[in-house]
Order: structure tokens, then C-alpha cells, then sequence
């Protein structure tokens, strides 16, 4: 699974890890990425989607049908790519 929001487009970042001595590393900045199921009332069944917190919050304001038709049109998922539970 790739570490990346289905609603925000959000990505893991690649930066350094800068030790004392300022040598630099490779590093990945990841996201608060996580699983969550909601229940979608205009197609009456239940979908999983993976989002980060941001993703979230953006639920919350803007409404679940809103949110995914949004993140459809800016193209970060598709319609084939939502799973459907029930």
C-alpha cells in the first residue's frame, strides 16, 4: 500500500537526518496515515478509506460526498480505487 492520503494527495516527504557532526542521511517523512471505514449514505454501503488526519478534519468540515468528489476531480483517487465493504 502506497503512503498516500485518498483525499488530500498528500505523500511522504524524503529528506536528511542531520547527526551532531552534520553528516546527512537519508530519511522518510511519513504521514499519520491510517485506515478508516465511513459510511456513505448516497450510495448506501460502506467504504474504506486510507487518509491522513488532514484528510479527516476535511471530512468533517466539507461532508463525506463532497470531500470524495473534490479529491476525485483533483485527481489524488478514483472512483475504482475506493473499496467498498458492504
Amino acid at each position: 500500500m502506497s503512503k498516500i492520503c485518498q483525499i488530500t494527495g498528500k505523500k511522504a516527504m524524503i529528506g536528511n537526518n542531520v547527526s551532531h557532526s552534520k553528516r546527512r542521511t537519508k530519511r522518510t517523512f511519513d504521514l499519520n496515515l491510517f485506515k478508516k471505514k465511513f459510511y456513505y449514505v448516497e450510495q448506501d454501503c460502506w467504504i474504506s478509506l486510507s487518509l491522513c488526519a488532514n484528510g479527516l478534519r476535511i471530512i468533517n468540515k466539507k461532508g463525506l460526498d463532497a470531500a470524495l468528489t473534490d479529491a476525485v476531480a483533483k485527481g489524488y483517487c478514483d472512483w475504482k480505487s475506493i473499496k467498498v465493504i458492504g
